[in-house]
């Protein structure tokens, strides 16, 4: 039995709005928190004074995870050791503008009504465990993005899968997508079941639910066997219950990026991560909790440890913790070649991890070769800046690299000059420095709220407000991004808004390299002719009188859509290879420029090699290269590329 609490279904405004940090709106599929309480819940209420220490620190998990998802938010949780007719499963969902909030005010009320009605629960745990819903000791938590468009409350985790004995009751979160969700569908059909929804969350989730049927029920045949009765059965299933098996039998069809966290209602929980780590998950144990999330500072300063202290969940495992407090690793999958989503590292975890952080910077100090070329080394006539906020790291590596170049330029000067040279003119030579400015300021009030094409292009260009007074005519004007995926942002507003200032020349340098193919783990880029770099690409096979490639190519992706997906071949790499990489770059400045932009405008990507270089650990570059780390990938991509030829306006997934 379970409090379900569903909330209204009223669609949030981020599909409408201009309201992401980078300039380019890309979602995330979502983000993860899990927390195993492994004393009593009096423990907790002697040492840190409340019995809702779990729900507590649940609320900051997910809280400091908010930038992995605004669509929507989840929790549900399992209490322990509970008598029949008591109810044990928790869970609350929100698809409101605000939903973690929203879930969390609604279990705060809840809280506060029960101890207002019945002030004897006040000092009793027993009672409060028996009576208030949410303090249980297993808890999982879920915010997301919600890439298909679905953001009413029935899209959002955790899902649940209800059964009147305790063992089969199945609450199921995660941080995936999965490229053949058609097969695994019709797998379910053949077994004679017949899901609610054909998306790849009810998929898994009855994928795993129909193996732990058939576990439970083959203990119990075997406990009957042995002179067990049915009642003292139970108990027994739980402590033989292999959870690895169950997920083993499950993933074998699996074909996508996941980390994805399960409950089961006596009290099991595991958390398993794709075979390639193309999705990230951390955990952290010590003898008061084992706890799971998305990003590692996240379980830092929520549970106040160290760096060293918080561990990566190998590819292809699971962290399992049974009924009884036992955590254990154990791999599930054979591990393929690491291929750890790059664009976590690039924009979509919070900076705040070490590792990330230092990474960014490097990513900034590795574009300033190419951007010194650029600028003919003028940094005395040259602004730096960024656009809000993400690219800000970036952007102080950047700024160190043209420190650097600067002190060498000075010292370079003082040699030429030093027979000749005067105080006056030394103090001259070391008073140059870099000029660094916050050029763009984003306007958070501003909605663009009218769907409207004319009237909307008209707000989306008054989305940011521009510094006035700080760039000369003479002056180039270098500003970094996080990415530039579809470029729309730039042209409408930010290009425009530059040009303002009148600097000679606009130079925006993008932390990640092109992005030149759709992601099919979890991230919002389904649609190739949503790319910029594929559009540019496109026009310079028309310009080279070569635009019968694309049909080439076309004839190829369909030659192999009867393919099994490990015969497979990306051939949409076929209408990026005759072109070098600046030449791309050169006709995506003029695709994202036009004739009302007075300066001058270039375009500067950063390289494979030094993304891989910045990134060491998280090598997963299938949207830079095409080259994608599951077979499915291979077919999404030549999909998409179908899609676009035959003008169809779906996903490739």
């Amino acid at each position: 039995m379970c409090w379900d609490f569903f909330d209204s279904q009223k669609p949030t405004q981020t599909q409408q709005e201009y309201g992401n940090t980078m300039s380019d709106a890309l979602k995330h599929e979502c983000g993860i928190a899990f927390i195993r309480l492994l004393k009593p819940l009096e423990y907790y209420k002697e040492k840190y004074g409340s019995a809702f220490y779990g729900v507590n620190k649940m609320y900051l998990m997910m809280e400091k995870q908010h930038n992995r998802g605004q669509d929507g938010a989840g929790f549900a949780s399992v209490k322990l050791d509970t008598p029949p007719g008591t109810r044990y499963i928790s869970r609350v969902r929100s698809s409101e503008p605000q939903p973690i909030q929203h879930i969390f005010s609604q279990i705060n009320n809840r809280i506060n009504k029960e101890l207002l009605a019945h002030p004897e629960y006040a000092d009793d745990v027993a009672l409060q465990k028996r009576n208030i819903p949410y303090i249980g000791e297993v808890l999982l938590g879920h915010v997301r993005y919600g890439t298909f468009g679905k953001n009413s409350v029935e899209s959002v985790h955790p899902f649940l899968r209800q059964n009147n004995w305790m063992h089969r009751n199945l609450i199921v979160a995660g941080n995936f997508n999965m490229t053949n969700n058609d097969v695994l569908f019709d797998k379910l059909v053949s077994l004679g079941q017949h899901p609610k929804d054909q998306v790849d969350t009810v998929t898994v989730m009855e994928k795993i639910g129909h193996f732990l049927d058939s576990e439970v029920a083959k203990l119990y045949k075997k406990l009957k066997k042995e002179g067990f009765n049915k009642i003292d059965a139970s108990p027994e299933i739980v402590e033989r219950l292999n959870v690895a098996k169950i997920l083993k039998k499950s993933s074998r069809q699996w074909d996508g990026g996941y980390a994805m966290a399960g409950m089961l209602g006596h009290g099991d929980a595991f958390v398993v991560r794709d075979p390639a780590g193309i999705r990230p998950a951390y955990y952290y144990q010590d003898d008061e909790v084992v706890v799971v999330a998305s990003e590692r500072p996240v379980i830092q300063t929520v549970f106040n440890v160290s760096f060293d202290d918080v561990k990566e969940l190998d590819p292809g495992k699971a962290i399992i913790v049974k009924k009884n407090g036992t955590a254990t690793i154990q791999k599930i999958m054979e591990p393929l070649a690491r291929k750890a989503c790059s664009f976590e590292r690039i924009y979509f975890s919070r900076g705040s991890d070490a590792e990330i952080y230092k990474e960014r910077k490097e990513l900034g100090k590795l574009l300033m070769p190419q951007v010194l070329k650029e600028i003919d080394e003028d940094t005395q006539h040259t602004v730096f800046s960024f656009i809000p906020n993400t690219a800000e790291t970036s952007f102080y590596g950047m700024v160190e690299a043209a420190q650097d170049a600067l002190n060498q330029q000075k010292n370079a000067t003082i040699l030429k000059e030093k027979d000749t040279l005067t105080d006056e003119r030394l103090k001259e030579i070391l008073a140059a420095r870099l000029r660094t400015e916050k050029i763009a300021i984003k306007d958070a009030k501003l909605r663009t709220f009218i769907t409207e094409d004319s009237s909307r292009d008209d707000l989306v260009a008054h989305v940011y407000d521009v510094t006035y007074g700080v760039v000369q005519q003479q002056d180039n004007l270098v500003i970094i991004d996080d990415s530039i995926v579809r470029g729309t942002t730039l042209k409408k507003s930010i290009i425009k808004m530059l040009d303002r200032l009148q600097p000679k020349k606009i130079i925006v340098v993008s932390s990640a390299p092109q992005i030149r193919y759709p992601d099919c783990y979890g991230i919002d880029m389904a649609r190739l002719e949503g790319l910029i770099a594929f559009k540019a690409a496109l026009e310079l096979l028309k310009e080279n009188d070569n635009y019968g490639l694309v049909a080439e190519v076309y004839e190829k992706c369909k030659a192999q859509e009867t393919f099994k997906d490990e015969e497979v071949q990306n051939f949409v790499k076929e209408i990026y290879e005759g072109f070098e990489d600046q030449q791309i770059s050169d006709k995506i400045a003029e695709l994202l420029s036009d004739e009302t932009v007075n300066a001058e405008v270039k375009i500067i990507y950063q390289t494979v090699e030094n993304l891989h270089k910045a990134c060491p650990h998280n090598l997963g570059d299938w949207y830079f290269t095409g080259d994608y780390p599951t077979p499915g990938g291979n077919r999404v991509v030549n999909k998409a590329f179908i899609n676009f030829y035959e003008g169809r306006d779906e996903r490739a997934y």
